[in-house]
């Protein structure tokens, strides 16, 4: 079973409705999931968000945020998420977010293939936990973004575990 199949089947069995926030990977990461036949279930809505602006005005990313650690960033991941959860009609109970550097200059910092990532859990009391990671993937740009777009992808089922045992122990 690939990606998209198994993480709409683990969403469906689990009850839970996704929201996507996405710089770098363009959509990708909600037309993966849109391939699968049934994702309606799952899959809430889907940001695309690729400017600084569009980040601030539509996910409430906080521009000081950008300017101390930068468009690629965890930071600006983990708020993007937290962000869509957020956002007026969503009723999704987690959000993948990614932002990232799919081509560069070759002296860039941070690297070509650089994506942060950020999944956010909205809790039945409406509390909001985060998770977040870097990764490095190679290839082309379209390469790096369909990696980008399938590592968030196949992360949430992890992380779904990690934010359970940490809901456990609060």
């Amino acid at each position: 079973m690939d990606t998209a199949r198994r993480i709409v089947s683990f969403l469906e069995d689990a009850g839970l409705t996704l929201t996507t926030a996405e710089s770098c990977t363009g959509g990708l990461i909600a037309a993966t999931l849109a391939s699968v036949s049934g994702c309606g279930a799952c899959l809430d809505v889907g940001f695309v968000t690729y400017s600084p602006h569009g980040k601030a005005g539509f996910l409430g990313v906080r521009p000081e945020t950008i300017e101390r650690h930068g468009l690629t960033s965890e930071a600006v991941a983990r708020e993007m998420a937290e962000g869509a959860l957020a956002a007026q009609g969503s009723r999704a109970d987690l959000a993948v977010a990614n932002t990232g550097l799919a081509d560069a200059e070759s002296d860039s910092s941070p690297p070509q293939g650089t994506q942060c990532f950020a999944w956010s859990w909205r809790g039945a009391d409406g509390s909001i936990r985060s998770y977040s990671e870097t990764q490095r993937f190679s290839g082309s740009r379209n390469e790096i973004r369909q990696a980008a777009a399938d590592y968030a992808l196949g992360r949430i089922e992890h992380y779904h575990e990690q934010y359970r045992r940490d809901a456990a122990t609060r």
